[in-house]
This record gives C-alpha cells, structure tokens and sequence, in this order.
C-alpha cells in the first residue's frame, strides 16, 4: 500500500488536500502528519502551506518537521502547494525569511506598473487563472495546456535557473506558477480547489515514478 504524508506544521486547511488524494487513491493510505517519523515512514510528501512564509517556517522548524522535509526531497516524490511551493526557495520578500534552499532563488510580492494607480490591481491575485505548461512533465499528463486553476497569493517564486519553470500564468506580469526538478514538483495554484484538473494532477502525483 503506498503511503502518501500530507506535511501539518499548523497552517492550512488540510483536509481538503487529503480528500483529493483519497478521492483518486483510495487504496492509498493518506496520512496528516504532523511529527517527523510520520512523514520519513511514507513513501510520498505533499508540502502544502498558506498563510505567511514567515509564519510557516517558524511552526516548521518548531514542529521538528524541516529536516524530514528535506531528507524527503532527496529521494521521495514530493509535492509542493501554494506557500508549500514558496518555502522551497532560498529566500522571501515577505518578512523577509529564508526558506529551505532546496531550488536556487527568490520569493517576490507582486510589483509595478499593474499594481499601482485607480485602476491597479488588486493584491492578493485571487481566483481562476489559465496556467501555460513551459516544461513536458508527468504530472501534465491529462491536463491541457492554458488549463485554469485556483490561486490565492500575493507572493511568487522567481527561479534562479529558468529550467526549473515548468507552468507560468499571468496577472500584471508573467509569473512562474509551477517548478519541477528530478523528484520534485510544487505549484502555486491550489490542485485540491482546482476541479477535475487539480484532482489530475494529484493522480498523476500518486502514479509518478520519478
């Protein structure tokens, strides 16, 4: 049985992530684990995370839960959402606070002229939004390109290596909304409030093989 752990450091709503992966795995066991020993016991992570990165990384590194974070990225399919995806990155604007370094580069507030005047837009983007897929990947498989899917965040990465980007949306400016690299995959967009399309991807994630 595979043995999928949904990573709980006390932030988001993590019962609807684990009811899109129990809806497309049900012979899975799907776990929320909040000590370190749930999560190196399962052979699959989902990383995600909402609210502030500074906040997030606090309750991390205070739940015991960064190391195996991190060991599970070095050998373990891992899935990232929202801030999850963000505290992959060397460092943020919002704080500012340093993440895990796992990718090379920044985490950005949305910025210029889009966002500034009467007509600005408004901060955080919020909402459906199409995703442009820059990156052949697994977990694409079944999901058209320029697909919509759910966002809410007033930060994005922005990836030292550009062979990492493997989606990108726009909102004022073009910004990366999804990276890949050998074993992982993280997005900014939420797959679990994303319809059929986000329930995709959270199969392909479960069928992955990297």
């Amino acid at each position: 049985m595979t043995r999928i752990a949904i990573v709980d450091y006390g932030m988001g709503n993590l019962r609807s992530v684990a009811r899109a992966l129990e809806h497309v795995a049900p012979e899975a066991e799907v776990r929320i684990c909040s000590d370190a020993a749930g999560v190196r016991a399962a052979d699959r992570v989902v990383f995600p995370g909402q609210g502030a990165m500074p906040d997030c990384m606090r309750y991390l590194e205070e739940t015991g839960l960064r190391e195996a974070v991190i060991e599970a990225s070095r050998s373990k399919p891992l899935l990232g959402v929202c801030v999850g995806e963000q505290m992959l990155f060397q460092r943020s604007e919002e704080g500012p606070a340093d993440g895990l370094g796992l990718f090379d580069g920044q985490v950005v507030r949305f910025a210029g002229p889009a966002f500034e005047g009467p007509e600005r837009l408004k901060v955080p983007h919020m909402g459906w939004n199409r995703v442009r897929q820059t990156l052949s990947h697994p977990l694409w498989e079944g999901v058209a390109d320029d697909t919509y899917f759910y966002f809410v965040h007033s930060y994005y990465v922005a990836p030292a290596d550009l062979g990492v980007i493997a989606g990108q949306s726009d909102y004022g400016v073009a910004f990366t909304c999804a990276v890949a690299r050998d074993n992982i995959f993280a997005t900014q967009f939420h797959p679990e409030k994303s319809a059929g399309a986000g329930l995709r991807i959270y199969q392909n994630f479960v069928r992955w093989s990297p």
